[in-house]
């Protein structure tokens, strides 16, 4: 059976379980030291900047204005 026969719903469903299966070993899970190093600079330059964004009221509201 190929995922493209499954309706968008059942394609989803199939995406959420293979995600969960994902975490469940997510101790198996590593990065490397560049990525650890980039991770690092992103969450300073995020903390660094103080910009938390917009609220989840005003982001729906924007994307329901489209």
């Amino acid at each position: 059976m190929g995922i493209q026969s499954l309706s968008t719903s059942e394609r989803i469903l199939l995406a959420e379980q293979l995600w969960d299966s994902v975490l469940e070993k997510s101790d198996e899970i590593s990065i490397t030291a560049d990525q650890k190093a980039l991770l690092e600079s992103r969450l300073s330059a995020y903390k660094a900047d103080g910009d938390t964004g917009d609220s989840w009221e005003n982001v729906k509201s924007r994307i329901q204005s489209i």
